[in-house]
């Protein structure tokens, strides 16, 4: 488990993009400047230039030694049960936006519902992808990772409620609803940026909070 706080991870995709970038330039410059080594008619392997740490200087590394420096992202449990909760999680709300087109009576609403059924069935389709590639199918979330209490999650009762509502009286709910699930999920992603280790999953949380905290700031305004 990572102790970094979530903010503090914000960057580190930054950072090794422009990591990588900066190896790229050099083991090109190398290429182009040096050519093959005269000694031995062999070229020479690139050498990768690593930052230093705040007030000490950068050291140039072997091809060997920079693997053996990158970090490692194998997911966690932590990840694992993100995925498989945010999968489920994603599938309530679409259920919830489905009701959307007949049974609400604000256009507002049903543009909102429209664009998050858009942006949220692209992202299960994502995260079940990454489950499939990483093996996670098979794997659980660990003890700590009850689906039965994912935060925001409608009740079936309050799901009922929905279904039987009409016009405004439906808007107000639905709005009620959403919000709290956003709220929800949003949780489910600053935790796994704390608790998590893999990259790809630390992007897709990051997405989750940007746009889910977007749309509860325009469904307060409603």
């Amino acid at each position: 488990m990572s102790n970094r706080p979530w903010t503090a991870r914000l960057g580190s995709s930054a950072a090794v993009t422009a990591a990588a970038a900066a190896v790229l330039a050099l083991g090109a410059c190398e290429s182009g400047s040096d050519g093959p080594d005269k000694a031995d008619g062999a070229a020479r392997p690139p050498s990768v230039v690593a930052p230093g740490k705040p007030g000490e200087p950068a050291r140039t590394l072997s091809p060997e030694e920079a693997a053996r420096a990158a970090p490692d992202d194998s997911p966690n449990s932590a990840d694992f049960g993100y995925a498989q909760m945010m999968i489920e999680h994603h599938e309530q709300a679409l259920v919830m936006t489905s009701l959307v087109p007949d049974r609400a009576a604000s256009a507002r609403v049903k543009r909102l519902a429209a664009r998050i059924a858009a942006a949220q069935q692209p992202e299960v389709d994502a995260m079940r992808g990454w489950l499939k590639n990483n093996g996670g199918e098979k794997r659980t979330g660990g003890p700590g990772h009850d689906h039965g209490a994912m935060p925001g999650m409608a009740t079936e009762a309050q799901l009922e409620q929905l279904r039987e509502a009409d016009g405004g009286a439906f808007d107000e709910l639905f709005l009620k609803l959403m919000i709290t699930h956003h709220q929800g999920a949003v949780t489910m992603a600053a935790d796994v940026l704390f608790e998590g280790n893999n990259v790809q999953v630390e992007e897709m949380a990051n997405d989750v909070i940007a746009q889910q905290t977007a749309e509860i700031g325009r469904m307060r305004e409603m």
